[in-house]
């Protein structure tokens, strides 16, 4: 019989067995403001069908499975023949299964395809951020082949597909596909006009062999992939396929894989173009603009995926300090407590208010949303991503000891939280793209103008900080060292907008305090004591 020092109290349940999109307030009420009225239905319905599956214990053990079980790069097989495949753990596939089965890479052609898509992202995420590697890709090439109409024609059908196939064989012969990219070199990073990989044409109109090295290649088990190289008219965007139409294997060394901070369970690799045949996507020269598509679809997945991140993060913290005892009482209801888990819950929704708002103008397609997006998506990208790893941090102090134990999970989410601010351009690239925006784009600053002024006169603290951006605009001299500065303010600013104007009360009114109106510290918790912080920690509550 074990003596009664063994027994165990105090201890918080798993936070298992529930609907993770229905008990999000915040993602549900942004995606039912979105959404048209005759698809709320079957797009609810379908979001909850996730959001169930992403809570269950069952696809939460996959999670961390894929994460404890790296993927590993076999170059040979047994007889010595050079293979360049990555193996992965059975847990990896079920979840990209479950990923492309969900509609992840099918959003272009479903009606308000890119809101029920961001949604699900969101959700998705916080099983495992992973997987959302190749699932983002894969969303993220269609624009891209849609500049060579006989590409898109060939390749969309199976990019859109809701079938996973994980064969490598000839993609016709497949039910569905996925897609990588490969983009950055040793010598360039983010300046890939620096690259130096070859392109020579072929016989055969608008096919090339390519050679070089690219030193960051995503998610290299796909099928196919969409690479820069220099080809005899410039910088030029190519498809290289995996496995070419007669089903040889193409020239697609694997020299490595990454050995990365967090992001354990995807694979990110090194790979060298020796003779790899090409397909040229778009015109000879033009590659930065045929991909910049794919990428403005990738950098808003960044946001999404750091929303997610965050809303786990937050989940967890008040799950754990809903049923933890600690000094006589819940520690939800302790002043201090309260005031971190609320400010934390702002950060939270403001960044899945600003980034479902982003998805819906992706939907939209019209010219006044097309150029909101094109300064609003660099500016969340900067500021949302920046936020998440604090985020997560606070969080795992929330949990003490055990947040910093790895069965909690939140170890994995402080990990995996730094990745979408450096992926797809890092900080200083999207201030500078923000920048661009301003200088070269007028439209794009009168659309976000209109966007946040509709929230004008609704709260002082908002008006004055759109008031002092306007101010700070007017003077651009020395305007690249601001670039970061001004990107902040603007994203700071449309989330106040967009909280002021669709947020309950208590909630706008603590993110424009503590964001807006400099009543609030460098760290969380730091909130004026006197807002209703209680109601802003009940809304974010996950309810089991």
């Amino acid at each position: 019989m074990a003596g009664s020092t063994h027994s165990v109290n105090n201890q918080v349940p798993p936070l298992v067995g529930y609907d993770v999109f229905s008990a999000d307030r915040a993602l549900t009420a942004a995606v039912e403001r979105h959404l048209d009225p005759g698809l709320r239905d079957e797009v609810l319905g379908e979001l909850s069908a996730l959001g169930r599956t992403s809570g269950s214990a069952q696809v939460q053990e996959w999670g961390a499975q894929a994460n404890e079980n790296p993927p590993r790069l076999r170059t040979h097989d047994r007889y010595g023949q050079r293979i360049d495949e990555v193996e992965f753990h059975p847990s990896w596939h079920r979840l990209l299964g479950k990923g492309v089965s969900a509609g992840l890479t099918a959003a272009w052609d479903r009606p308000a395809g890119h809101l029920r898509r961001a949604a699900a992202f969101l959700v998705w995420t916080q099983v495992e951020a992973g997987n959302g590697c190749p699932l983002s890709m894969t969303h993220a090439a269609v624009p891209a082949l849609r500049a060579d109409p006989d590409l898109a024609a060939e390749w969309e059908p199976r990019l859109t597909s809701m079938v996973y196939d994980r064969e490598l064989r000839p993609a016709h012969l497949k039910a569905g596909a996925l897609f990588g990219m490969g983009m950055t070199e040793k010598q360039g990073g983010s300046d890939v006009r620096a690259n130096t990989t070859s392109a020579r044409p072929l016989a055969q109109d608008g096919t090339y062999e390519l050679t070089g090295h690219k030193w960051f290649c995503s998610a290299p088990m796909s099928d196919g992939f969409l690479v820069l190289a220099q080809a005899p008219g410039g910088l030029t965007c190519f498809l290289v396929p995996r496995v070419l139409a007669d089903g040889t294997r193409n020239v697609f060394l694997l020299q490595r894989l990454k050995d990365k901070l967090g992001n354990r369970s995807n694979a990110s690799a090194e790979v060298e173009f020796d003779g790899t045949w090409a397909r040229r996507v778009g015109e000879e020269g033009r590659g930065v603009r045929t991909i910049i598509e794919m990428v403005a679809a990738t950098r808003l997945d960044c946001v999404l995926g750091s929303a997610g991140l965050m809303r786990q993060a937050v989940a967890q913290a008040v799950h754990h300090c809903t049923h933890r005892e600690a000094f006589g009482g819940k520690l939800v209801d302790k002043p201090l407590m309260r005031n971190v888990l609320a400010d934390l819950a702002i950060e939270s929704e403001a960044a899945t208010t600003l980034a479902l708002r982003l998805a819906a103008a992706c939907d939209d397609g019209g010219e006044q949303e097309r150029a909101l997006l094109r300064i609003a998506v660099p500016a969340a990208k900067y500021w949302v991503t920046k936020r998440c790893p604090p985020v997560a941090v606070e969080a795992a102090e929330c949990l003490g000891g055990n947040g910093y134990v790895e069965e909690s999970g939140l170890p994995r989410l402080v990990r995996e939280s730094p990745l979408n601010s450096i992926w797809e351009g890092a900080g200083n690239v999207q201030a500078l793209d923000v920048l661009r925006a301003l200088q070269r784009e007028p439209g794009a600053f009168d659309a976000y103008l209109r966007e946040v002024g509709q929230a004008r006169g609704a709260d002082h603290r908002l008006d004055g900080a759109i008031k002092d951006l306007l101010t700070e605009l007017a003077d651009l001299e020395g305007v690249e060292g601001r670039a970061r500065r001004l990107a902040e303010r603007l994203a700071l600013v449309l989330q106040g907008s967009l909280l002021v104007r669709f947020a309950p009360p208590e909630v706008a009114d603590a993110f424009c305090a503590a964001r807006l109106g400099g009543d609030g510290g460098a760290a969380f918790g730091t909130l004026p004591h006197s807002l209703d912080l209680a109601s802003v920690v009940e809304r974010a509550r996950p309810v089991a």
